[in-house]
């Protein structure tokens, strides 16, 4: 384990004034994986872990506030934005071990944890898999296979709408084939749709996703691969969910997507949960709503 170097590809992206006099950009290598992660500030370590189809980009417009208080470190997992790309591990236990390493790695042994999306189920994993590593968990926006009841097969339009990318991401090979070559049209719907206005994610950020699926042969399948892992993930968190989680969790949804059942899914599988619901917002709180985000997010880090 150790740093493979720094990264300077910060220059190129779009972001918050003074962005760069703060974070550094670097590869580091963890169990023969390189992991990218975005790091910078000050206090104790906080880990962010986004969600599909995003990168570490996900969390630029809130990390200036956080570094004040918080060593910042926003990861590209497994098979996302710069960090490796292999075949397999990436079901929510082994994505858990990655990021417990590049944290070690960086000299962090007990972290804060913020997961959105998907990275909701590589923070659970964390939590529960990691105890003695993770001393609050904030829950963003989350479906949990294994811990969400399952929705029934033929549900309303509304959830079919919000849910049938599951099913598709699953798929063995044609999602793929449907999608090469057509993944500004595949996930700037997702980002349209899901965020409170279809111009709520602007256009240069849907950009920054989608050119880090376009610009590596392996990124699409990788993208696919956490969905193709959730029979893994699902019997794994089956196990996890019989031993509770004791550390504060909170759990945060847009009032126009998810809503309060973040926490509700928490509250199945830990006993010091609190929720909160952002008015105005869809999907992606870190993006739609930084300022206020920020601040239920430091109300919590601080009790």
């Amino acid at each position: 384990m150790g740093m493979v170097g720094g990264m300077t590809k910060l220059s190129s992206l779009r972001l918050p004034d003074g962005f760069t006099d703060v974070f550094t950009s670097r590869l580091v290598e963890v169990n023969g994986l390189r992991l990218h992660a975005v790091t910078g500030g000050v206090g104790p370590a906080l880990l962010l872990v986004g969600g599909w189809p995003q990168t570490w980009y996900a969390w630029r417009e809130i990390m200036p506030a956080l570094a004040r208080h918080h060593t910042v470190v926003a990861v590209d997992s497994r098979g996302a934005g710069l960090s490796d790309k292999p075949d397999d591990g990436y079901d929510a236990g082994t994505l858990a071990a990655d990021l417990v390493a590049l944290m070690a790695a960086l000299g962090h042994d007990r972290f804060d944890v913020v997961g959105h999306d998907i990275g909701t189920w590589t923070s659970y994993a964390l939590a529960a898999d990691h105890p003695e590593r993770v001393t609050r968990l904030a829950i963003v926006e989350a479906v949990i296979p294994g811990l969400t009841p399952s929705p029934p097969f033929f549900g309303s339009a509304a959830a079919n709408q919000r849910l049938w990318q599951f099913g598709f991401n699953r798929l063995t090979d044609l999602n793929e084939e449907l999608v090469r070559g057509r993944e500004r049209l595949f996930f700037g719907w997702q980002f349209a749709t899901k965020a409170a206005t279809p111009t709520a994610i602007p256009s240069y950020a849907v950009d920054v996703y989608v050119d880090a699926i376009t610009a590596d042969p392996r990124a699409l399948r990788a993208s696919f691969a956490y969905y193709r892992a959730l029979d893994e993930t699902i019997a794994q968190n089956e196990q996890r969910s019989k031993t509770r989680l004791t550390l504060p969790v909170l759990g945060v949804g847009g009032a126009l997507w998810s809503g309060p059942n973040a926490a509700q899914t928490m509250r199945l599988a830990a006993d010091d949960v609190t929720g909160f619901v952002l008015d105005d917002c869809g999907h992606y709180p870190a993006e739609e709503q930084p300022a206020r985000f920020t601040e239920i997010l430091e109300d919590f880090l601080r009790v």
